[in-house]
This record gives C-alpha cells, sequence and structure tokens, in this order.
C-alpha cells in the first residue's frame, strides 16, 4: 500500500511556483543555519523583510482568512510551502504563532486589527511569555499581578525560558509583543482570576536578558516593573486569562497537528548506515544497529501519521479531544528514542558538534539531540502532557474538554 501524498497538476505548479521564489529570493549564506544559535542579525534582518514579502503571497501563514491579513489558501498549499520551505532553509516564521489562534477566537475585531492582522502581515512579531520561575509550568499558580489604574493595567513581574527572536544582543529591542496571563484577581478563585495580556515590549519598565542554555541563545528572563499598558491589551476578561491561555496550550500541546511532519535526524541515520555499508564498516553490518533504524523508521511513520491525522482533523473543523495531545506526547518521547538511537548507531561521532569539521551531517545530530532534550521540557514538560491525555481519555481524577480553536469557535469569547 503507498502511503504516499499524490498531488495534482495544479498543486505540483504551484511546488514549482515556490521552489522558483526560493531560487530568486534565498542566498546560500541566509537559509536557516544547523544549529539555531548560529542564526545572525544579518539573517534576522533579511527574513523580516521576507516574510512580509512572503505575506503579500498568503505563504507566510497560508490558511489563515485573507480578511485579517491571511493567505486563504488551502491545506494542501501548507503542507507544499512546508515542504518547499523546510527544503530552501526557509525560516518559517517570525512569531511563536499558537498566540494567532487565541487572537482569532478571543479577539474582539478592533483587536483583531491591532495585533492579528499585523502579525498575519509580517510587520509585527511576538513572544510568549508563560514561565514564571517560581511555579514554571503550574500557571494556575501564576504570581506576576496586573492592577487596574483607571482604564489602564499596571504589570508587575518576572518570566524565565521566554523564546524567540531576536537575540537581544542585537541591539534591535525585541519582538513587539509578549503575550501571557497575570495575575488580576488574588482573591479570585483558580482558574478564575487572570487576565491575558498583550504586552509592548518597548513600554517603559520592560527588561529583557539573554539566558544561555544547552538548546541555544534564544531563550530569556522577562522583568515588568510598573508596565502600564492600555485596557484594550487585555484579550477576553479580566477573568478570563485561563481560558484564553487554554487556547493558546491546545495549539503548544499538538491541537493544530502538522501538515508536513519530518525527521532530519532519522533520514541521517539511515544515510550513515548505508553510507557505512559501502565502505565495509562492520557497524554498518550489525544486526543490532540495523534493528535499531528500522526502529526508528517505525517511530518515524507512526509520528508522521498521528501528527497529520491532527492536522487534517483541524482543518476539516472536527472535533480534537484526544488526538492532539496524544500525537504530542508520542513526539516528544520519540525524539528521546531517536537520540539515544543516534548515539547506538553513530557512536560517538553522532555526539560532535557544527565546528568539528568531522561532524556527520554538519553536526545536525549533535544540535538534534540537544534540542529534544530542552523539549521534552518545553510546553508544559512531558509530564504535565501526559496527565492531560490521561484527562482527555478519561482515566484520570478529574477530566476536561478542549479549549476552542479556530477549528471549532463559531465566534470569539464563550
Amino acid at each position: 500500500m503507498d502511503f504516499s501524498t499524490p498531488y495534482t497538476d495544479e498543486q505540483q505548479a504551484f511546488r514549482a511556483e515556490v521552489q522558483t521564489w526560493i531560487q530568486a529570493n534565498v542566498p546560500d549564506d541566509m537559509r536557516e543555519p544547523i544549529d539555531p544559535q548560529d542564526f545572525s542579525k544579518e539573517q534576522y534582518l533579511f527574513w523580516r523583510e521576507k516574510h512580509q514579502e512572503l505575506a503579500v503571497k498568503g505563504w507566510l501563514y497560508p490558511t489563515y482568512p485573507t480578511e485579517y491579513g491571511g493567505g486563504g489558501l488551502t491545506a494542501d498549499h501548507e503542507t507544499i510551502l512546508q515542504e518547499e520551505f523546510y527544503k530552501g532553509g526557509v525560516p518559517r516564521s517570525p512569531n511563536s504563532d499558537i498566540v494567532l489562534a487565541t487572537l482569532l477566537v478571543w479577539g474582539t475585531e478592533e483587536q483583531k486589527e491591532q495585533f492579528l492582522r499585523p502579525m498575519l502581515t509580517g510587520e509585527y512579531n511576538s513572544w510568549q511569555k508563560f514561565t514564571e520561575p517560581q511555579s514554571g509550568a503550574d500557571l494556575a499558580n501564576y504570581q506576576s499581578t496586573a492592577v487596574r489604574d483607571g482604564d489602564d493595567w499596571i504589570l508587575n513581574g518576572q518570566n524565565v525560558y521566554v523564546s524567540g527572536r531576536p537575540n537581544t544582543e542585537w541591539g534591535l529591542g525585541g519582538p513587539t509583543y509578549m503575550w501571557g496571563p497575570m495575575l488580576t484577581d488574588p482573591d479570585a478563585p483558580r482558574h478564575r482570576n487572570l487576565g491575558f495580556f498583550m504586552i509592548p515590549t518597548d513600554a517603559e519598565g520592560v527588561t529583557m536578558r539573554e539566558q544561555r542554555l544547552i538548546n541555544g541563545w534564544d531563550q530569556h528572563f522577562i522583568f515588568l516593573d510598573n508596565v502600564r499598558v492600555a485596557g484594550d491589551h487585555l484579550i477576553g476578561g479580566d477573568h478570563q486569562g485561563w481560558q484564553v491561555a487554554q487556547t493558546t496550550l491546545e495549539g503548544e500541546h499538538g491541537g493544530r497537528g502538522q501538515a508536513f511532519p519530518r525527521d532530519e535526524a532519522m533520514d541521517n541515520m539511515l544515510q550513515y548506515i548505508q553510507v557505512e555499508a559501502k565502505k565495509g564498516s562492520a557497524r554498518a553490518t550489525d544486526d543490532v544497529v540495523r534493528q535499531t533504524a528500522v526502529d526508528s523508521y517505525i517511530d518515524f511513520a507512526v509520528n508522521n501519521l498521528l501528527l497529520q491525522r491532527t492536522y487534517w482533523m483541524y482543518t476539516t473543523r472536527q472535533a480534537i479531544i484526544t488526538e492532539g495531545i496524544v500525537a504530542n506526547v508520542y513526539r516528544r518521547e520519540n525524539a528521546w528514542r531517536q537520540s539515544a538511537r543516534i548515539r547506538e548507531v553513530m557512536g560517538l561521532s553522532g555526539m560532535l558538534g557544527v565546528d568539528d569539521p568531522g561532524a556527520p551531517f554538519g553536526g545536525q545530530p549533535e544540535v538534534y539531540q540537544r534540542a529534544a532534550f530542552a523539549q521534552g521540557h518545553a510546553g508544559g514538560s512531558l509530564n504535565i502532557a501526559r496527565v492531560t491525555a490521561a484527562r482527555r481519555i478519561g482515566i484520570s481524577r478529574t477530566q476536561e474538554r478542549p479549549a476552542p480553536t479556530p477549528a471549532t469557535a463559531t465566534q470569539h469569547g464563550s
């Protein structure tokens, strides 16, 4: 049975158009580097302009509504774009994309014009501001505060592990906005005591400092010291921040799936064995190594099916209950398994970084292992993802329903 995706002549013509654009617009030195921490200021500035060009073509956020600056294209278009952008080294987005769905569901029409449109057109970029140092991924224990002052809000607090470009050392002033929950009512019960804010990073009292972590240098400390934001920067009600954040987390926890899942580490592992076998290497003909590679390929295939199923359900506006979180848990656990297999198959050479001339595949296996280690803790940690899965399939002490997303919501708020 052939599981490959059939493309029509029209879709293949669109693919050729994308390939032609990449060839004409993306110099080799502007392609996404193997190690994300090698992404330069010059590349960042180049892609801020190119992303706006892509938005005009409808290719930056292809399936978002045209009335807000999206492409209005189909899921097939998005799949082709992701395939070709991946092969061409095109960075996909200037934003933490999961806020786009949140704004589409919860924002007023005025807020969609104010925040969503300039993000979809590439003019604005943003970072997700969730994790606090004292509570980690426990958003229900949020301590950073928002206090009313007339029509405005005064924000105070701090965050860690805030991801995104530009690097604060480039002197470019950070993204346009950060966004996330703040404690608006300390006397209200959990889950009813938060608001969700869009915070301009050029506001007085905002400080951003770089964190250099194992997975790269695009993590940041954030400090808010009496930061004043206008009342229209509150998304949803002043006690609905938990509910608004849950729409964001549906995306972060796999609720949109992936149009084009990929596993470069698995591809490289198979190629490594093939090349070593031609050299007559004993490692490449070892039955255990071969079995390890087969296990890797099976995991890759299952992972793809789970992610693409969720993406298909999302784009056909079906209710996603367990599918997204199951795919999320499987993907993250699989990344850890793949990391171990890299070491089993490639040995110590799989630990060589991008600066070592002997590193296989330019050091990609080492970069993958660091990223996989970090991703087990990102997005709420793997344990929290398992708890969410347990609640969705009905084997936890409590049960939960998925938050509204653009695939299921008929209007903002609820």
